[in-house]
């Protein structure tokens, strides 16, 4: 009897897991044998302890690899990246897949790139090619993750060519689009009326979910960013405002404290959690209109498939490629406000019913399960990475 593949997917936070879920859906569907790291935010009570969402939609097979991820001073990034590298090679020598696969531009998952691929595991890396300008070290991570990846898969034709810009090898390269799109076929998210009953929604009014991340270079300007956004929510008190906790960045922790004063005004939530975000978001197709404010990404990638409108504020998501449905705001508070009541408007929620998606391709998970399937990860060749920039 012919072996079986067996993979292991590195997961080290919520938003990043709501991304993978298509593929591990598939990997599941078609038998695919997979084992999850669990690590990160994900362990860490303070960011939502999103373990309990992935037990709960049915993933028994994993292994966790817990590291330090409070901020609390410069040595932080490197001292957790360590403990991860660590922690995760011991795992990759107990489980000796035949390929890993890692998402995005987390130091968490920086720290698996590199146990996997120096124990040399074939590395498949989702979401390189992306750029985000805004001081943070997320483009750092992830061309540093791309460099050192065996495939890439992207969401979207730009970061394709960027990879292949850098140096890699076409074959290596695919393009495959934004895996939410499978999100959307499937409707694997909460529906309209659990929704209405759990947050307590009100048909016709308007909800604006709000979600600003720290920039760990300098945590004071993140601070003032949302100190202005604050000002401007309170003066949208017909307005459903549901504000979440950050990612785990350095200074998440001030950001957090800020938040819990507001537990009074608005609601205040660790974690959505991949189904109820996402589910929101879908109401915004249902004649709601739901508003994405803040600087997370997912403004930027996740909100066109559901033509949601989108305010991003400040220079976080700097050239990152968006849709018409997203517009930005500097860190000024009349600035945002009138950012924030255009993308509350009718006539702009209007505008964006026809849009260009940059990141729609069909059956993104079925074409990377297929890539799954057909590649022979042990063909040398695999491993033997080649630089196509060549000098005369």
């Amino acid at each position: 009897m012919k072996n079986k593949k067996n993979f292991l997917v590195f997961t080290g936070n919520r938003a990043e897991f709501g991304l993978v879920l298509p593929i591990l859906e598939e990997m599941k569907k078609t038998k695919l044998n997979f084992s999850l790291v669990i690590s990160g935010a994900h362990l860490d009570n303070n960011f939502g302890n999103t373990l309990k969402e992935i037990k709960n939609l049915g993933y028994k097979n994993f292994f966790k690899a817990k590291i330090n991820i409070s901020a609390n001073n410069k040595a932080y990034t490197p001292l957790s990246i360590s403990e991860g590298i660590k922690k995760i090679s011991k795992l990759i020598l107990k489980i000796n897949p035949d390929a890993m696969i890692i998402y995005a531009d987390r130091f968490e998952g920086f720290a698996a790139t590199i146990a996997s691929t120096q124990m040399m595991i074939p590395t498949i890396h989702l979401e390189g090619g992306d750029i985000t300008e805004g001081g943070v070290f997320d483009d750092n991570i992830r061309h540093a993750m791309t460099k050192l990846s065996h495939f890439h898969f992207t969401s979207n034709q730009e970061a394709k060519k960027r990879i292949l810009l850098m140096g890699e090898e076409e074959w290596r390269v695919k393009n495959i689009g934004f895996t939410i799109e499978d999100h959307l076929k499937k409707k694997s998210f909460t529906n309209e009326i659990e929704l209405i009953k759990k947050y307590k929604l009100i048909k016709n009014q308007k909800i604006i979910i709000f979600t600003l991340h720290p920039n760990p270079l300098d945590i004071n300007s993140s601070i003032n960013e949302l100190k202005n956004c604050i000002k401007v929510l309170l003066k949208f008190p017909k307005c459903k405002i549901i504000l979440t906790y950050p990612n785990n960045d350095k200074g998440s922790e001030k950001i957090i404290k800020i938040l819990n004063n507001y537990k009074h005004k608005f609601d205040v939530i660790r974690s959505l959690g991949q189904r109820d975000y996402h589910g929101l978001l879908n109401l915004s197709l249902q004649n709601w209109h739901v508003v994405i404010m803040g600087n997370s990404s997912s403004g930027i990638k996740e909100s066109p498939f559901f033509k949601c409108p989108t305010l991003d504020v400040g220079s976080r998501q700097q050239s990152r490629l968006r849709a018409k449905n997203v517009i930005n705001a500097e860190n000024n508070y009349k600035k945002i406000y009138l950012g924030l009541k255009k993308v509350l408007s009718i006539k702009f929620k209007n505008q964006i019913k026809t849009l260009d998606n940059p990141y729609k391709k069909k059956n993104p998970s079925i074409n990377f399960i297929n890539f799954l399937k057909t590649t022979d990860f042990k063909n040398p060749k695999v491993l033997n990475k080649k630089m196509t920039i060549k000098f005369k």
